[in-house]
């Protein structure tokens, strides 16, 4: 059984980048710039975009963080968003979900000009990704996908079997690995609340992508030998026997799992880490397309 060790790659891409950004600096030429918009004080979204800050100057991006009150209406945060799309020295940026109830989370999506959209959230993105066409992928997924070329793990004409059909990992993850290329060419298995006896079609699989936060969700009895399993799943199970008062968990029985797995991601420390170093990758290509285009 290989690791698939996403902090180690995550920080052999920071690295990559942050010797990018000195040659630009030595060169006298601007550097990436990456902002975020939050809104409220939620305390796992403070902790996210407090760990892509701390990214980005690690690697020497300039990053802005624009946090406003849960309070604030949607036609103040749709300004917001006018404003970093109209704002030459920033490259991209997103907007941390989720967001209140009294904002269109799809309007303001929308809103958000694809050439800064460096979430890949955006419909002209999604569906130049589903086109094959050079775009922005969504952090995650370009995160899985990075780790499967870096450790050189076969997907051509494998079967595929995705857990999850969530715009931001599952769907999105179920079209990238039918692509042609590489990682892709695999025949690809799209499974949902719905669908009838997991088990059966998982016992199929030669790769497992699940992505649905149930700890534990996929067991050693559900899967083949050599099986290849990422994880995407991260839920804060409560345990008063820890010293934080909780254990970080992924969909994945990874003690049993990863006895029958030839490659499997650890969690923490397997697709999370990956999720922040491809953002930057992605503000990196922004800010690449952004000065080719003379802005």
């Amino acid at each position: 059984m290989i690791l698939l060790d996403g902090r180690k790659t995550s920080n052999d891409i920071k690295e990559e980048i942050a010797k990018e950004v000195q040659e630009m600096k030595e060169n006298g030429e601007r550097v990436p710039h990456l902002a975020a918009v939050l809104v409220g004080s939620d305390g796992a979204s403070l902790t996210y975009v407090g760990s892509k800050v701390k990214a980005c100057e690690r690697v020497g991006f300039e990053s802005t963080l624009i946090q406003l009150p849960h309070t604030v209406s949607e036609v103040e945060l749709l300004e917001t968003i006018h404003d970093l799309n109209d704002n030459d020295e920033i490259d991209g940026f997103i907007v941390q979900l989720p967001l209140p109830k009294q904002i269109n989370a799809q309007k303001v999506l929308l809103a958000v000009d694809p050439e800064k959209d460096v979430d890949g959230f955006h419909p002209t993105n999604f569906g130049k990704m589903a086109l094959d066409m050079s775009t922005f992928i969504p952090a995650t997924p370009f995160g899985i996908l990075t780790l499967l070329e870096r450790f050189k793990v076969e997907t051509k004409g494998k079967h595929t079997v995705v857990i999850g059909r969530s715009h931001i990992v599952g769907r999105p993850m179920s079209i990238l690995m039918g692509r042609k290329g590489f990682p892709g060419n695999s025949t690809v298995t799209l499974t949902h609340s719905y669908t009838k006896d997991i088990k059966a079609i998982t016992l199929q699989a030669d790769i497992i992508v699940t992505a649905l936060g149930v700890p534990g969700f996929l067991t050693a009895d559900m899967v083949n030998e050599d099986v290849v399993i990422i994880d995407v799943g991260i839920t804060r199970v409560t345990d008063e026997t820890k010293a934080k008062g909780y254990y970080i968990t992924g969909d994945v029985d990874f003690e049993n799992v990863s006895k029958k797995a030839s490659y499997i991601t650890p969690v923490p420390g397997g697709v999370g880490p990956m999720t922040i170093a491809m953002l930057l990758k992605n503000t990196l290509i922004a800010r690449d397309r952004r000065s080719q285009s003379g802005k």
